[in-house]
């Protein structure tokens, strides 16, 4: 059994039923895997959900594990973009913190957005395009 963090791209895909990822969730809770979220997440969900999506996306996120964004989580993310600006890469601070929870938590994240997150130490659930 794996926790997987679920990137708000792919929380937003399942919310409007696309790409499969309602299926995809659906299948790896049967499996018997734990499925989450943090606070960023949520924030930027909310800031793009139109007004009848509003029943879906508080069921779908109320149903996943919540993972709050701790001291050292909030620091760990600073560091990271701190890190990764001295090599020259700019990174949002919602892609560093969601990157930060799943470091700290061991978990491994469910993103379309690999890109976003050139951080070695992160592992990633392979999405089928």
């Amino acid at each position: 059994m794996a926790t997987y963090l679920i990137d708000s791209s792919v929380i937003i895909d399942t919310i409007n039923g696309k790409r499969g990822r309602a299926q995809l969730l659906k299948d790896l809770i049967l499996q018997g895997n734990l499925l989450a979220c943090c606070s960023i997440n949520v924030t930027e969900v909310y800031a793009g959900m139109r007004p009848h999506e509003e029943i879906r996306t508080g069921e779908l996120l109320t149903s996943l594990q919540l993972f709050p964004v701790t001291f050292p989580v909030a620091r760990l993310a600073g560091l990271l973009k701190r890190d990764h600006a001295k090599k020259g890469v700019t990174l949002a601070a919602t892609d560093v913190t969601i990157a930060a929870v799943a470091i700290h938590n061991g978990l491994t994240l469910i993103t379309d957005n690999v890109k976003h997150y050139p951080m070695k130490e992160l592992s990633f659930y392979p999405l089928p395009k």
